[in-house]
């Protein structure tokens, strides 16, 4: 696996753990970070033995967002430097949402603007009940451009518009009560409620996983013919794999799958 300056990554019984580790930075975005998670992301869909990613930041914070000396570094940007700039983060966000296999999004603390579109490109979500969530853009004179699409799938236009105007911080169980988490726990009981997670998918067919993974993406995308078509054609076709093959034969015999760890 390559070497990163902003990340921490280990594989161990097919799952990835990957740390943003920025800890002085609140793990904050900069180009570096950016460049390495879209790498990162890139890798690990490749990866045949790699079953799922928990992404989660070291220290007290998730991901604080833009790195402030980074922000500086922008200010006296060109339209065109500025679209490039949006380009590459736009470019990270979406080899995360459609990397194909599940993301466990493991939110130890704050996830702030860019930090919570990193929590909505997540799959599962599980969060410390410390964790706080917010989009301050609007408090800088701009928008949460880039992450809006993942950001509005995730928790709806209302509560979108809501984030997106006011710029409020919002604690885990509102997270919780909007779609953006999946489930809030004591921070003692984080790893345990991951592990969880983990122990489900681990028991599940990975190619199975990553035939639905897309089928959620094509489903949302296609229009209702386009789905009917994909579906029959999607379920035909995995009925006959061997993956699927086997999951029956264990099935109908009360045995495990040989895929099944």
């Amino acid at each position: 696996m390559p070497h990163y300056h902003t990340l921490e990554l280990t594989i161990d019984q097919h799952v990835a753990y990957l740390t943003l580790n920025r800890p002085d930075k609140h793990n904050s975005f900069n180009d570096t970070l950016i460049a390495e998670m879209t790498r990162c992301f890139k890798t690990l869909a490749n990866e045949p033995d790699v079953r799922m990613i928990v992404l989660t930041g070291n220290g007290k914070s998730f991901c604080a967002g833009a790195d402030l000396n980074w922000m500086k570094s922008t200010i006296h940007y060109t339209e065109e430097q500025n679209r490039e700039d949006a380009r590459k983060l736009s470019e990270m966000f979406h080899t995360i949402n459609f990397c194909p296999i599940p993301v466990i999004g493991k939110i130890n603390g704050a996830a702030i603007g860019g930090g919570a579109g990193l929590v909505s490109v997540c799959d599962i979500v599980i969060a410390s009940e410390r964790a706080m969530f917010g989009l301050a853009e609007v408090k800088l004179g701009i928008i949460p451009a880039v992450i809006s699409p993942y950001m509005i799938a995730k928790i709806g236009e209302s509560h979108a518009r809501s984030l997106f105007f006011t710029g409020e911080r919002i604690n885990a169980q509102r997270a919780h009560q909007i779609g953006l988490v999946h489930q809030v726990v004591s921070p003692a009981l984080l790893d345990a409620a991951v592990q969880e997670k983990i122990d489900l998918i681990k028991t599940s067919g990975p190619q199975a996983i990553r035939a639905g993974k897309k089928l959620v993406h094509m489903v949302m995308t296609l229009d209702e013919a386009g789905i009917r078509e994909y579906n029959i054609n999607e379920i035909a076709r995995i009925r006959v794999t061997e993956e699927a093959q086997e999951g029956f034969a264990a099935f109908l015999e009360k045995r495990k799958p040989a895929w099944s760890l």
